[in-house]
């Protein structure tokens, strides 16, 4: 006697299937779960994995607002947890330069560290000294890759400056050795009322400031700075 075994499909089963069919179809997680009978923590689980062509995902945006600013919220904790680990791993890079690198590096670092500006992504260096400007991008260069589309300077005059102005700025970028196209505009600050002019010739290029855009290098050197003088600062990370 041959016997038949008869099995039926469990209810849960079957709504999962039907879940994830509509999402294929690009079907909200609401509509799902009116359509199916079930909870939306159950369809959620159910569909999290059926993928959604881009047409599908912005028109559950354009239908449900919460669907796109939970995908926003979500996708910018995704990007700023990545820009975290890629400023890390630079900061490590440059613990490991500082380590076997050579004096000059050391120096350029601790340069950095008292006189430049600090931000997240951008190497900010302004000094009157043309020796010590032209010392620290010579030895950042060393250590990096620097196009001159990375690099900007710009100077700082009084007003006695005025009639040298392009005399001054042709001078910094001699010192840096960098082209016309990486000039900015200068700032020429006036005397007060107070000052009787007496800074007059006091800074005879007045100052220059050097900028370069790569955050690679800020943090690598954040990192030089901290491995070199042996403490963590925390908010080079996030500055």
């Amino acid at each position: 006697m041959c016997r038949v075994y008869i099995f039926e499909v469990k209810p849960k089963r079957a709504e999962r299937q039907r879940a994830r069919e509509l999402r294929a179809e690009g079907r909200s997680l609401k509509e799902i779960a009116a359509s199916v009978g079930a909870s939306l923590g159950s369809v959620s689980l159910w569909v999290r994995d059926v993928p959604l062509t881009a047409e599908q995902q912005r028109a559950l945006a354009a239908r449900d607002p919460t669907v796109s600013a939970v995908a926003r919220a979500r996708g910018q904790h995704i990007r700023s947890a990545q820009a975290r680990a890629k400023r890390l791993a630079a900061q490590e890079d440059g613990r490991v330069i500082a380590r076997s690198a050579p004096p000059e590096f050391a120096a350029a670092c601790v340069l950095f560290w008292a006189e430049g500006s600090r931000c997240r992504n951008v190497v900010h260096m302004t000094n009157s000294d043309p020796a010590l400007m032209a010392f620290f991008l010579r030895v950042v260069r060393g250590y990096f890759e620097i196009s001159h589309d990375m690099v900007a300077a710009s100077c700082n005059l009084f007003v006695d400056h005025v009639e040298r102005q392009r005399e001054i700025e042709r001078f910094w970028l001699a010192v840096l050795c960098l082209p016309e196209s990486c000039l900015r505009k200068s700032i020429v600050n006036v005397y007060s009322k107070h000052s009787k002019k007496l800074r007059k010739n006091k800074l005879p290029y007045g100052t220059c400031r050097l900028s370069i855009y790569s955050t690679y290098i800020t943090q690598a050197l954040y990192g030089a700075i901290q491995e070199i003088g042996g403490f963590e600062r925390e908010e080079w990370l996030t500055l």
